[in-house]
């Protein structure tokens, strides 16, 4: 009997199998969508059309620059607005751990029910700077006057993102703030039943009698790349070409698989035939 030896296929036979063929498309169309967002997130990374320099020393209305409930925009914190409304009496609450010029001290904070919405609706206003506690507490409490006679107020002031609550420091009335929170604001508020607020807040340019106005120059001018969204897009890249390498790698299996057990076979074969050799 003459011997047939069977030669194990290349891995590129292997790979250009039907079976290996469908799963390569399959691994192009997930490729294509890692690209497609990999593109999405670059073109949200690039700014194309800035704010012209200067732009947020610009007086404009509130209501033009963000929306109750929304977050701010990074282009657009520091922006100066204005608002009108009147002062919610009880509302005046004192945030600590306020800097000033370099020197620390507190704010007082009230909340500004806006004029002429169509639901209530309030921001939160830091009104000024006190060097003490006492100096705060007395220009909250004369404000609780002015704020009871329901005046309409003007407010100019920079809009600023809401800093997140924080615990009070241990051994602190849990009332205590050390950061300027519409959200820590709202949990004290009076009046809130239906209340639409806005997510940051307003450092007024200008103080009242007793407070100090608040430092607030401003913001420097950002960069118009946004390197975590470029990062992200680097990421999908890299989801991309791995798509191809799990392609890449269950063919390589398959067609490693298939070898050896071609080797297997050929060498049980072979024993076979030595032992049919050695018992004639």
């Amino acid at each position: 009997m003459t011997d047939q030896t069977v030669f194990p296929p290349t891995l590129r036979e292997v790979m250009l199998r039907p079976r290996w063929i469908g799963v390569l498309l399959l691994a192009l169309v997930v490729a294509g969508v890692f690209a497609w967002l990999g593109q999405w997130q670059l073109g949200r990374a690039i700014d194309t059309d800035p704010l012209p320099p200067g732009a947020t020393e610009e007086v404009q209305p509130l209501a033009e620059i963000a929306a109750p409930g929304e977050y701010l925009p990074e282009p657009l914190v520091g922006q100066r607005v204005e608002v009108t409304g009147t002062w919610v009496p009880e509302d005046f609450l004192v945030v600590s751990s306020r800097f000033n010029e370099g020197a620390e001290g507190y704010w007082v904070t009230g909340q500004l029910r806006i004029a002429d919405t169509a639901a209530p609706t309030s921001v939160a206003v830091a009104v000024g700077w006190a060097p003490t506690l006492a100096d705060a507490e007395s220009a909250a409490e004369a404000l609780e006057q002015t704020a009871v006679a329901g005046e309409p107020v003007t407010i100019v002031g920079r809009l600023i993102s809401d800093e997140g609550p924080v615990p009070p420091p241990r051994g602190e009335s849990p009332f205590t703030m050390t950061r300027m929170s519409p959200a820590a604001l709202l949990a004290q508020w009076h009046e809130t039943a239906g209340l639409d607020v806005y997510r940051s807040y307003i450092a007024s340019q200008s103080a009242p009698a007793g407070l100090v106005d608040i430092a607030s120059p401003a913001p420097n001018a950002g960069s118009t790349v946004n390197w975590l969204n470029i990062f992200y897009a680097a990421e999908w890249v890299v989801f991309a070409g791995f798509a191809f390498y799990f392609w890449y790698r269950l063919a390589k299996d398959a067609w490693e698989k298939e070898v050896e057990e071609l080797e297997d076979a050929a060498t049980a074969a072979s024993g076979s035939g030595s032992v049919g050799a050695t018992g004639d």
